[in-house]
């Protein structure tokens, strides 16, 4: 079974939600993200999406958009974070790994390459904003056959909108809590939470929630209701403010120790 598929199993039995950070592949660099890697899963997060750098994020708001452009100084591109997947697993990473890109890299690495070096990279899931339900039946084949989660973003429209993009899902359903691009929130639309109970209606698989996720009160609330909690732009934005610390040999583990100890008090 995907390894995806067996934690949010163990998750369900133990009765909590599971806490899925995202990070941009190298900002500030490889090295640091692979270091950061092993300090997010010691603080408890339970499955990690690694963001592809890409010059138009369209689903981005600023704090990621600075760290793709921060990254892609480094020539980070789509087989790079494969790459940076496979070496956290080797290193002892018992995490599952969710990539997240837009299309367009995945299109310019052509497919069948593209679902080999997920396999071969060990790649638990796939999240494509920029793939409309319409276009996705290839991605879905492919994917069913690689046993890899291709995972749907649904936005609160219309019923049967969500019906559709849910109907033919794996891995689990991407709630998006908020309208709009990422970006820590203080709030969130109204009616959250009765759109998570209908999309939960229509599906059985795991049900997550993000975008604008930023606090542990905001987790916490959060994990009542849904299955995993995504938190991007907090982390993001706190791996930002190190970089100075990461930067400094004398000071590089104090600013890996202060991403480790944000993570940990997000932990449901």
């Amino acid at each position: 079974m995907n390894r995806m598929d067996l934690t949010f199993r163990k998750l369900k039995a133990e009765g909590r939600a599971a806490l899925i950070p995202f990070l941009t592949v190298g900002d500030p660099d490889l090295e640091t993200t692979l270091a950061i890697i092993t300090e997010l899963e010691a603080a408890g997060a339970d499955i990690l999406e690694l963001g592809v750098p890409y010059s138009d994020p369209l689903a981005d708001g600023p704090v990621i958009q600075r760290a793709s452009a921060r990254a892609l100084k480094g020539n980070i591109h789509l087989r790079t974070c494969m790459e940076t997947a496979l070496k956290a697993r080797q290193a002892g990473s018992e995490l599952p790994f969710i990539l997240f890109t837009y299309y367009n890299p995945v299109l310019q690495m052509g497919l069948d390459t593209f679902f080999a070096a997920l396999i071969s990279h060990e790649i638990s899931g796939l999240i494509i904003p920029d793939l409309p339900v319409e276009e996705s039946g290839e991605m879905r084949r492919r994917s069913r056959e690689a046993g890899v989660n291709l995972i749907p973003l649904v936005a609160p429209t219309s019923h049967e909108r969500i019906a559709k993009i849910v109907s033919g899902a794996s891995g689990f359903i991407y709630c998006v809590s908020s309208l709009g691009v990422t970006g820590e929130r203080a709030t969130f639309h109204e009616g959250v939470d009765a759109f998570i109970e209908s999309v939960r209606q229509l599906t059985d698989l795991p049900v997550a929630v993000g975008f604008g996720i930023s606090t542990g009160e905001q987790v916490a609330r959060f994990a009542q209701i849904c299955d995993g909690v995504v938190v991007g732009s907090a982390i993001v934005r706190k791996v930002e403010d190190v970089i100075p610390l990461l930067d400094n040999p004398a000071t590089r583990q104090e600013g890996l120790l202060q991403i480790r100890e944000f993570v940990a008090q997000l932990r449901p």
